[in-house]
């Protein structure tokens, strides 16, 4: 099983290059968001608690969002791996994370981080904002401010993570195709492909 994190400030192509790599390694997507929103559709318990906090305006407690990862690996035993997508976002979360995953006798392998330049992420928000309609793409200075808020936050990721010498920059300017070459070289290079 190969797991492997990516990440990327908003307007990274992190979503085209997510689904690139799930297609190419036959890895399953594991993104938080979804996994919330199917736990509370099928109204289980861990969905029930989630929508508890959300209802309250609260943040849901990171060992109810490993839980509902855990039950995600167990729902998918034949996956050659995972892709995380959006979680972990604190270092406390990428060590339970890790908890986790070794309980399930697997770990992280790699997390790749997409580097884009501050500047040519706000131009392609803008850009992506006059078509895809979204407000938080139609504002240069929130869109700053989410840049800054994604840093601030990933940056303590990323510093967990290279302590196992986990991390790889990839540089996300560039063709499409170019850039995911240059994460399949990393995922390679980690994979022993």
């Amino acid at each position: 099983m190969f797991n492997l994190i990516l990440f990327g400030p908003p307007g990274s192509g992190k979503g085209t290059q997510s689904e690139k790599l799930i297609s190419k390694y036959g890895l399953k997507h594991l993104s938080t968001g979804d996994l919330l929103r199917s736990e509370i559709a099928g109204q289980t318990p861990l969905g029930l608690e989630a929508k508890n906090f959300m209802d309250k305006g609260q943040l849901v407690p990171d060992e109810v969002v490993i839980g509902m990862i855990s039950s995600a690996l167990d729902a998918n035993p034949e996956a050659a791996g995972f892709l995380f997508d959006g979680f972990p976002r604190t270092e406390a979360q990428a060590e339970a994370l890790d908890k986790l995953l070794k309980l399930k006798k697997t770990g992280i392998h790699l997390m790749l981080a997409l580097d884009v330049s501050e500047e040519e992420l706000v131009s392609r928000l803008l850009k992506r904002g006059k078509t895809s309609g979204r407000s938080d793409d139609n504002n240069e200075t929130v869109i700053r401010a989410r840049i800054a808020e994604y840093h601030k936050k990933t940056s303590a990721v990323a510093d967990y993570y290279k302590k196992f010498d986990k991390v790889k920059h990839v540089e996300g300017e560039g063709s499409i195709d170019e850039i995911f070459e240059a994460l399949c070289k990393e995922v390679d290079k980690k994979s022993g492909k």
